[in-house]
């Protein structure tokens, strides 16, 4: 994806400013667990299974992850947060993320669980709602 392109995240800002710079892998991890939230939401907008298994806790991470090519994400709504702030080990995002197929428009409503390790913050699970 273009640098200069607007973020899949809909954060207002382009891609290289905003997901884009944690795609990379230049050592710069998402500071809270909604940017992580909105960096893996963008990963699946732009294909990078990579990151999404990077930023997969450990302890329930795939071994590998295959994205759907049919899939194109639409729009990310951020509807809640729980904690996963700088200074927090936990924390809670509820999303829904619009998506369309060839076939069918849909939405995925989750409420995602993070974990902070170290200074970096990975994805452990969702429950669908």
């Amino acid at each position: 994806m273009d640098d200069t392109a607007r973020c899949p995240c809909l954060s207002g800002e382009t891609y290289g400013a905003c997901c884009g710079r944690y795609h990379l892998g230049t050592g710069r991890a998402a500071p809270t667990a909604e940017a992580l939230m909105r960096s893996r939401y963008a990963a699946f907008a732009v294909g990078d299974a990579g990151y999404l298994l990077d930023t997969w806790s450990p302890s329930s991470r795939p071994d590998r992850l295959d994205l759907d090519d049919d899939v194109r994400w639409q729009r990310l709504d951020i509807v809640r947060t729980e904690a996963g702030g700088p200074f927090d080990d936990t924390g809670v995002v509820e999303f829904v993320a619009h998506f369309r197929t060839t076939a069918e428009r849909g939405r995925l409503h989750e409420v995602s669980r993070f974990e902070r390790a170290g200074r970096r913050w990975y994805y452990v699970d969702g429950t669908a709602g």
